[in-house]
């Protein structure tokens, strides 16, 4: 049985959409929800699933070996950031090479960088009127999201959109999308 361990930050729907995607199969499951916020929805998310979940704090996560041992301990074969807004240590990439992917909700290169994840993207999509968005999942490295491309998928931008008709869209693909390309590099692994 594959395992997943998933980062997030916030809400967690992707996160969520991973867990009932992977629940009753017999290839892979989400062993451990992480977050760096203890109020994240995602982790009362992942408990209403039965997955463990637990938060950490910046010195655990960057100073100490804590979030890394705990990873070493739950052996996941594939790590996976849905919404998580930390830098990841190279310290944990070191030691999963090629193991650890993020979603991102624009089409990289473009709308990348420190700063530019969930609304302020799709903000500055509207404000540059972008006449096509997406997601992209990639590699993680230590650079924001500079990371080899695994997946895009893309949508149109109506000149109409706001910045919520975009972010309505880009759920849409994440929630179609994201548990595939999950699966697919778990499958080749």
């Amino acid at each position: 049985m594959k395992r997943i361990v998933i980062f997030a930050s916030g809400s967690g729907t992707n996160a969520e959409n991973l867990i009932t995607y992977f629940k009753n199969s017999s290839f892979a499951s989400v062993v451990l929800v992480l977050s760096n916020n203890p109020h994240a929805k995602v982790l009362d998310r992942a408990k209403n699933f039965e997955v463990s979940a637990m938060s950490f704090n910046r010195m655990a996560f960057t100073k100490t070996n804590n979030v890394l041992d705990l990873l070493n301990a739950n052996k996941p074969d594939l790590i996976v950031l849905a919404g998580f807004l930390w830098k990841f240590p190279e310290s944990i990439l070191k030691e999963f090479p090629n193991k650890v992917i993020n979603i991102h909700p624009a089409l990289l290169p473009k709308y990348g960088g420190k700063g530019m994840y969930g609304g302020f993207v799709h903000e500055a999509v509207v404000a540059n009127k972008e006449i096509e968005t997406g997601i992209t999942i990639h590699y993680v490295n230590e650079h924001y999201d500079e990371g080899a491309i695994i997946f895009q998928a893309t949508c149109k931008v109506e000149s109409t959109d706001l910045a919520q008709d975009v972010a309505a869209k880009i759920h849409e693909l994440e929630m179609e999308h994201f548990p595939k390309v999950v699966e697919g590099l778990l499958k080749e692994d």
